[in-house]
């Protein structure tokens, strides 16, 4: 499935994902307690029940926000989300899509141009800047050179994730 750049208001991103953040964390408290309790209630105490209260306390956590994340006040935090496994992925086949640049590939060209678009815009959307990695800076460069040198638009509109089929992954 295609993934596609969206813009986003970076100060309601981090303002709905601190909030996420504290109520996930909230709720794992509750449900951890209130399953410890059910357990020593039922089970007559021990320290294994209090890991198996916190683990089906971490479960039923995941169940809510599996069941709320695709609720319309999570657009935000769900586009971060999709756009870090993206990037995350992408990251895995690095080497081999500069050796596919290197080589003149397009596909690669235009794999690494979402990378560091995707990685701009993840900065921009957690208030960070990439000054401080000067190789990264330099590869997009590079990267944004060799797309003008062929009529390519510098920006790419998004990621077609059966672009990296064509390359080896490490």
């Amino acid at each position: 499935m295609p993934f596609k750049f969206e813009d986003h208001d970076p100060e309601t991103y981090r303002r709905k994902g601190r909030f996420i953040s504290l109520a996930m964390a909230g709720q794992l408290i509750v449900f951890g307690l209130v399953f410890v309790q059910l357990l020593q209630a039922a089970f007559d105490g021990g320290f294994w029940l209090n890991v198996l209260g916190v683990l089906l306390g971490l479960v039923a956590t995941s169940l809510v926000f599996a069941v709320l994340r695709e609720r319309p006040w999570m657009a935000e935090v769900r586009y971060v989300w999709q756009l870090k496994h993206h990037l995350s992925r992408v990251s895995g086949y690095l080497p081999a899509l500069r050796r596919g640049m290197a080589e003149g590939n397009d596909t690669a060209l235009a794999v690494l141009a979402f990378y560091h678009q995707g990685m701009a815009q993840l900065a921009e959307l957690n208030g960070r800047t990439l000054d401080d990695d000067a190789e990264l800076l330099a590869e997009r460069e590079v990267v944004r050179a060799a797309r003008r040198e062929r009529g390519l638009p510098e920006r790419v509109q998004g990621l077609d994730p059966h672009d990296l089929d064509a390359f080896r992954k490490g």
